[in-house]
Formats: structure tokens, C-alpha cells, sequence
């Protein structure tokens, strides 16, 4: 793909991630793995910048982020919008 054509999908994890990391910053509550969250969710944009990420490393780094951000119902609809994002990339094989 060419360097300015960005892909589709990688825009989408793009735009899911930093929404998520807007609502979280903006979350006034003590969460204890917020920073877990917040190393993760730089993982999943740096991974989107360079290009085509590495599907198994996505699904891992949403893993952590569900673990530390999941109980909190406000964060829920930008984590789906993370996972929705994911999903464009496909399944991993088993």
C-alpha cells in the first residue's frame, strides 16, 4: 500500500484508541490499572503508525486493556469501539 494511503482499518484502530484514551484520561475515578491501560493503549497506536499491526499482539493488547478498564461501565462503549476496530483485522488462527 502506498505511504499515503492510509488503510481503512488501521484508521479505525486509530481513531478507537485515542477516543479511549481521551475517555480514561478524562476519568476522574483511582483506577489501580490504569497505567497497565495506559501502556497498552500507546502499544496498540504505535503498532497502528507503523502500519499493518500483528493481529495475535492486538487481541493481547486488548486483553490487557478489557482486564484493567473493563469493570468501568463509562470507558465501556469506547473499549467496544477498540475491539470493533481489532475485529477488521480478522480472526487468529488456532
Amino acid at each position: 500500500m502506498a505511504c499515503t494511503e492510509e488503510d481503512p482499518r488501521v484508521a479505525e484502530l486509530r481513531l478507537a484508541v485515542a477516543r479511549l484514551r481521551r475517555d480514561l484520561a478524562a476519568h476522574p475515578a483511582e483506577l489501580p490499572d490504569r497505567a497497565i491501560a495506559d501502556d497498552e493503549l500507546a502499544a496498540l497506536d504505535a503498532m497502528a503508525r507503523t502500519g499493518t499491526p500483528e493481529l495475535h499482539r492486538l487481541r493481547r493488547s486488548l486483553l490487557l486493556v478489557a482486564g484493567a478498564l473493563g469493570s468501568v461501565s463509562a470507558l465501556n462503549p469506547a473499549l467496544r469501539a477498540v475491539r470493533s476496530a481489532i475485529d477488521l483485522f480478522g480472526t487468529v488462527a488456532r
